[in-house]
């Protein structure tokens, strides 16, 4: 009669102290914080004065994982960004002619000579200049580079519709090829502006689709919506194309498949050699900046601060061709619309490796190198709703939780003792077991706490008692007809897990529900209120109980009160 085995004695206590362990770290917040920042920066090569100092502040053989404070709680920035979609279709049709020029060159004896036509930014039309009567018959070459639609629902459509309209061809994106563009061009910025955030270190920002082209995103401990904008705004589109002129004309016109482009020195600023000068480059790229596989802050032969690169084996070998063929030319390094550099080609580059040289400063350099890595986003975006919120209301809102928690606690631990005596302190020990084995298991998994997360704390405070309630009247109730209180107690347990297993497990799928289709302060609450709900169970049914058999081993009363 109410015995616990020595091992399922060491199990539970064993757990309760790893919860314990992983959650006192969030008793010493800010001198654990400072101590992983720390090692963070030693560990990236970092040899700022102080680090040391600074990562010595926590021993290192101490769980240092922390509860992450959400937006709502440390400060931060709020951006809604709307994606720039069709930015993409001028993208496709550019990245399109050269392969389509080089199929009907082919067969110039039979259409004769074509020229691009200047059209809307998402078709090309490109017309006949001898053979007008072919037209139909050259539509088919260009069908002929059709390719299936790669996405579920454009099974079975072509990426193109070629189109005929008197002596031209119109090539345009079919609607099938769209939508899935579309898609595409979302999920790439949404992975995209992750590794932009990642690069910066921010802790548990949260990136998230919403809708068809829209993207949430909440940096918490970043000083302002515009810095925010600034890391993930910038597109960093960087480009190597073929030159056609220089010229101080800004009216120049450019041409059919050609643009004309400032160099970077029409900011004096900059550099003063090229100020007011352009360039006319052929549209289509010969690398961009989606072949780099690295990129690196570095210096030239100069001692200038500079960025070296290097491409992927794709884009090296159309790099060291289009270098090895033109020897003496100049070549355009293009980054978002503006040359930055044009250097003429010396000699054949092989390798795929080079260095974007021009009046940089090392931040510049360094800052450049990394929105390199990380990506060229694919469309602009449009940032349609913008917040900053500052750690005064963090500080706040935390102030507002702990009272919450502390007024929750000690209402219920009051109860607990009113209503049961010595049994109620035995349930207030779980419950303070509790509340540190949800800090650890948020602090375990790395979760964010919220303003609904505290909430859910909150509501787990009196919810955790719920279980020992029905144990301690389910016990009350077998004292009036056990044989004694061992009896009694073991009775009580058992009689009363049903319920406490039925009721548990629908409010946990309710929090599953919560997490799944939420996001957010929902999540958070979910979270928490999950965890909660676990531990609760855990601490009502083994903690309290191996606590009252530890007592009735040491006591042996002949009676109980309940």
């Amino acid at each position: 009669m109410l015995q616990f085995d020595l091992w399922k004695r060491v199990l539970i206590w064993g757990t309760c102290a790893l919860g314990l362990l992983l959650a006192m770290p969030n008793a010493f917040y800010t001198r654990v914080e400072t101590h992983n920042d720390a090692v963070a920066a030693i560990e990236k090569g970092a040899t700022a004065p102080g680090l040391e100092e600074q990562a010595g502040q926590w021993p290192s053989f101490l769980p240092s994982g922390l509860v992450n404070l959400g937006l709502d709680l440390r400060g931060g920035a709020h951006l809604l960004a709307e994606v720039q979609v069709a930015d993409v279709y001028e993208a496709r049709m550019q990245g399109m002619w050269p392969e389509i020029f080089a199929v009907l060159r082919e067969e110039r004896s039979q259409i004769g000579t074509i020229r691009l036509q200047r059209s809307a930014a998402d078709e090309l039309r490109i017309r006949l200049n001898e053979k007008p009567d072919m037209v139909d018959e050259a539509a088919a070459l260009v069908r002929g580079l059709a390719r299936p639609v790669v996405s579920l629902t454009g099974a079975g459509a072509s990426d193109i519709e070629v189109s005929t309209d008197g002596a031209d061809i119109l090539v345009r994106l079919s609607e099938a090829e769209r939508l899935a563009t579309d898609d595409r061009t979302v999920q790439q910025s949404l992975e995209i502006i992750r590794r932009r955030i990642d690069e910066v270190g921010t802790r548990e920002p949260t990136i998230q689709r919403q809708g068809a082209d829209r993207i949430l995103i909440q940096v918490p401990g970043i000083g302002s919506a515009s810095e925010l904008k600034d890391i993930i705004g910038t597109t960093a589109q960087l480009t190597f194309q073929p030159v056609v002129t220089r010229t101080t004309n800004p009216e120049m016109p450019a041409g059919a498949g050609n643009e004309l482009l400032p160099a970077v020195g029409n900011d004096p600023t900059t550099r003063a050699s090229e100020e007011g000068v352009y360039y006319v480059l052929e549209k289509a790229p010969v690398v961009t900046g989606e072949e780099l596989v690295d990129a690196q802050p570095s210096f030239d032969q100069n001692g200038r601060p500079a960025v070296s690169f290097r491409f992927n084996p794709g884009g090296a070998r159309k790099f060291g061709d289009y270098t090895a063929e033109n020897i003496g030319n100049p070549f355009a390094i293009v980054l978002d619309e503006e040359v930055i550099s044009a250097p003429v080609i010396q000699s054949h580059i092989p390798g795929g490796s080079g260095i974007i040289t021009g009046n940089f400063t090392v931040e510049e350099s360094t800052n450049l190198a990394v929105l390199l890595r990380a990506g060229a986003l694919p469309a602009g975006l449009n940032f349609l709703e913008e917040r900053t919120i500052g750690p005064e209301l963090g500080a706040d809102s935390i102030e507002a939780g702990k009272i919450a928690c502390i007024v929750a606690g000690v209402a219920v631990l009051f109860f607990m003792v009113a209503s049961y005596g010595l049994f109620g302190i035995f349930a207030n020990i779980a419950l303070t077991i509790n509340v540190a084995l949800i800090f650890g298991m948020l602090s375990l998994i790395g979760g964010t706490l919220t303003l609904p997360g505290i909430a859910g704390i909150v509501l787990t405070i009196g919810m955790a008692v719920d279980a020992n309630v029905l144990i301690f009247e389910r016990i009350r109730e077998e004292l009036k007809t056990a044989k004694g209180p061992a009896r009694a107690i073991e009775l009580g347990y058992e009689k009363a897990l049903s319920a406490i297993v039925d009721a548990n497990i629908t409010t946990f799928i309710t929090a599953l529900i919560l997490y799944v289709m939420g996001s957010g302060p929902v999540r958070g609450f979910a979270i928490t209120l999950g965890l909660g709900i676990l531990t609760s169970v855990f601490t009502a049914i083994y903690v309290t109980r191996v606590i009252i058999v530890i007592w009735y081993e040491r006591k042996r009363p002949t009676k109980i009160e309940v």
